[in-house]
């Protein structure tokens, strides 16, 4: 009996910590602009930019995530839900105008590369499983 309900609270301790790890306990955080930053950072390594173009793009990232940041705080100020569609298409112009910006600064195959494996690899993954059929 003792081992069954020692079984039953590990259990249930480990279930938990594992959805709070995965954001599950609600305390989901918005990184700042410089934490975006490293973690673009890190995947550009595999660019090998030079020392100019590594200050010109982390300005240019800087930027954008300032821009979406404050983008996102409007939304959020004017009642949260706002127009997603006009959300998306602001999104969409910030993202081609940061784009416009690094292609004058990556050579065509360090953009080709960040446009198809890195800036992907970036996006939140949509969470698998669960229920009420909206993933």
């Amino acid at each position: 009996m003792k081992k069954a309900f020692f079984l039953l609270i590990t259990v249930a301790i480990a279930g938990i910590y594992t959805a709070n790890a995965q954001g599950g306990g609600g305390g989901f955080q918005r990184r700042t602009p410089e934490e975006q930053l490293k973690a673009v950072k890190e995947k550009l390594v595999d660019l090998k930019l030079s020392g100019d173009q590594t200050t010109k793009s982390d300005s240019v990232f800087v930027k954008y995530f300032r821009t979406r940041e404050k983008a996102f705080e409007e939304m959020r100020a004017s009642g949260g839900g706002g127009d997603r569609d006009a959300m998306r298409e602001k999104n969409q112009k910030m993202m081609a105008d940061r784009d416009d910006e690094l292609k004058k600064i990556f050579d065509e195959a360090q953009f080709k590369k960040w446009k198809d494996e890195i800036e992907p690899s970036l996006r939140p993954q949509r969470r698998q499983g669960g229920g009420g059929g909206n993933n």
